[in-house]
């Protein structure tokens, strides 16, 4: 029994060593980048206790934002302006979220830039209109 527990310790040691670490205290974002943000992945600074991009309007998403829900639900999220809109109209009607009010703009604006749908490209376009030809072997 005891050496059955010191191998499901040390099994769970080994596998946590290849756990990869939160993202949360990284100063660099993740591969997958905005569409609307001409930027490189070492320029773009998250913010240590939020881990969300560091803007001017940060303060008013944290403001409006983190007191009901983690700031991993927005940096998981990628839409549109109208879409992040229609999230906000959803919680209203079904979370009891407040009325934003004039803060609605920069929260929607900071969203909009930060946090846009991703294009990711993880392969060539097929290839069009290929010239084959027959390969003569010696």
């Amino acid at each position: 029994m005891r050496i059955a527990l010191i191998m499901i310790l040390g099994l769970g040691l080994l596998l946590s060593s290849f756990r990869q670490e939160s993202s949360v205290n990284s100063k660099v974002k993740p591969l997958a980048y905005p569409v609307n943000t001409v930027s490189f992945a070492d320029t773009i600074k998250l913010d240590p206790e939020t881990g969300l991009i560091v803007d001017e309007n940060l303060f008013m998403v944290k403001a409006q934002c983190t007191g009901c829900h983690s700031t991993k639900l927005i940096s998981a999220n990628h839409f549109s302006r109208d879409g992040w809109k229609q999230k906000i109209r959803w919680m209203q009607a079904n979370h009891n979220l407040w009325e934003l009010g004039e803060t609605e703009k920069q929260v929607l604006d900071y969203l909009e830039k930060n946090y846009a749908p991703v294009q990711v490209v993880s392969r060539r376009a097929p290839l069009k209109d290929i010239q084959w030809y027959d390969l003569k072997l010696k």
